[in-house]
């Protein structure tokens, strides 16, 4: 399973920058998502940069994994995602666009 891992940007030299997230600091390629500043908030995956993303964002994805981690430990999620209960599910916006529009994969 692939799981991106949310970091704030600390420095940047060229194309790659000092980054912090829950598990430290790491040393990441910014090829995919180009230019960014100090303070800016990164999904990352293998040490890559692969989106630049909100400070909300990188907030419930790090509450996610952390509840990952307690069930992988035989605790319990906690609230981790309250975020999805509280809302319907979605669909990704190319498959809500196919289903507005009839049609279907299967």
């Amino acid at each position: 399973m692939c799981v991106g891992v949310p970091m704030q940007v600390l420095s940047v030299e060229g194309i790659a920058a000092r980054a912090r997230g829950d598990e430290g600091e790491a040393l990441i390629d910014l090829t995919l998502v180009g230019a960014v500043v100090p303070g800016t908030w990164v999904l990352t995956h293998l040490g890559q940069a692969r989106e630049v993303i909100s400070e909300e964002e990188a907030r419930l994805i790090g509450k996610a994994l952390a509840g990952l981690r307690a069930v992988m430990a035989g605790g319990d999620a906690g609230g981790a995602f309250d975020d999805l209960d509280a809302r319907e599910p979605r669909l990704p916006p190319h498959l809500e666009a196919a289903r507005a529009a009839g049609r279907s994969t299967g």
